[in-house]
């Protein structure tokens, strides 16, 4: 099942009626319980619905967007119920190794809860932070491209992502979102008061914490190491305007 989550169910009822007694179900969704909850009602006894999110995506979307190594080095989680057959779970692993990914097994809830704060709230992020700039009055359009900083250019790439997608993906894992938001907000709070009454030490101590972050996603592969994140300079020797 390769749809956006929020038309899951529908296409699982209509896919019901025509599988094989014995066939194996997955999915792609990136919310995982309540792709299991819109999809289970629907599969008849005898089969297995193991299912399965791919963290593997770009800003991109369709079948356009995919390329050989897509997949290679990059998790992908499975979901299975508690009883499904172990072969079966077995099957759809073996699918994802491959096609080079890593697997991780988890329950959906937990799953829901890790993504919201690694990929659904960074999403939610972005799309703010570059509408906000969008609707800047003292702030032309123009200004807003022309003057894009590696961090404002790269809060865009993200932005840039599928409309219908995200959307779904905001609705079906709203409890996980809204509980990592409120997290976040309390913790810009604290990093507002910060600024605020000129609490250099605080803000020094957050930046050296968030730093070993990013090193530990580059050691585990999930990132190039490479200077100005991989991306290649226009002409050698000449200074990369920050």
């Amino acid at each position: 099942l390769c749809v956006p989550v929020g038309a899951i169910g529908p296409v699982a009822a209509a896919m019901a009626p025509h599988l094989k007694p014995g066939a194996v179900v997955s999915d792609v969704g990136s919310v995982k319980a309540s792709v299991v909850a819109a999809v289970s009602p629907h599969l008849p006894d005898g089969i297995v619905f193991v299912p399965g999110h791919p963290v593997a995506g770009t800003e991109y979307s369709g079948p356009d967007a995919g390329f050989s190594t897509l997949f290679s080095n990059r998790w992908c989680i499975l979901t299975p119920p508690e009883d499904a057959p172990e072969a079966a779970v077995e099957r759809v692993r073996a699918l994802w190794q491959g096609l080079g990914a890593v697997v991780e097994t988890m329950t959906p809830e937990h799953h829901d809860l890790v993504l919201a704060i690694t990929s659904h709230v960074p999403h939610l992020i972005a799309y703010n932070i570059v509408g906000t700039a969008a609707d800047l009055e003292q702030v032309t359009q123009s200004e807003v491209m022309k003057f894009s900083a590696g961090g404002f250019r790269d809060f865009t790439r993200i932005a840039s992502s599928d409309p219908t997608m995200w959307r779904d993906i905001f609705l079906t894992n709203r409890e996980a979102v809204l509980e990592m938001l409120g997290r976040f907000n309390e913790d810009l709070s604290v990093l507002t008061r910060a600024i605020r009454y000129g609490d250099g030490d605080a803000l020094h101590d957050l930046f050296t914490r968030t730093r070993a972050i990013r090193r530990g996603i580059v050691a585990q592969g999930q990132e190039t190491a490479e200077a100005d994140f991989g991306r290649a300079r226009a002409a050698e020797g000449v200074p990369n305007a920050g």
